[in-house]
């Protein structure tokens, strides 16, 4: 039962952060101006970064302990489903971070606006 409420709560609170991340915050920043958005991105990205990871791992793992236990498939499909998010922040997501978090990029530039913009839209800066 415990491991049961562990990847609930983990994958809940993982889900609960980033739809309001998505929704609300990263929007909201957008809408102060880029000058506000290129600043804040790295100090929010920092501490909400080891956050969604701790999340998604505890969620992940404790779905997998729940599988083992109880053979239910619904608590495999789960976990797998909820780490299927590091492969794609890995891939798609990562490039734009590594450009917004790089000191020298410039947080007040319109390449800075299109990549905060991207990152809200979970596009590959390769493709900009």
């Amino acid at each position: 039962m415990i491991l049961e409420l562990m990847a609930i709560l983990g994958s809940g609170t993982f889900f609960s952060a980033a739809l309001y991340i998505s929704l609300a915050q990263h929007p909201a920043t957008l809408a102060c101006g880029v000058s506000v958005g290129g600043r804040f991105f790295p100090p929010m990205y920092n501490r909400a970064a080891p956050m969604q990871i701790t999340l998604a791992l505890v969620g992940f793992l404790a779905g997998i302990a729940s599988w083992y236990l109880n053979s239910n498939f619904l608590w495999l499909a789960g976990a797998l489903f909820l780490i299927s998010v590091v492969p794609i922040t890995l891939i798609i997501i990562k490039p734009v971070n590594d450009i917004l978090l790089s000191p020298d990029n410039d947080p007040e530039s319109p390449a800075t606006e299109v990549l905060l913009r991207r990152w809200g839209q979970g596009i590959a800066c390769e493709q900009l």
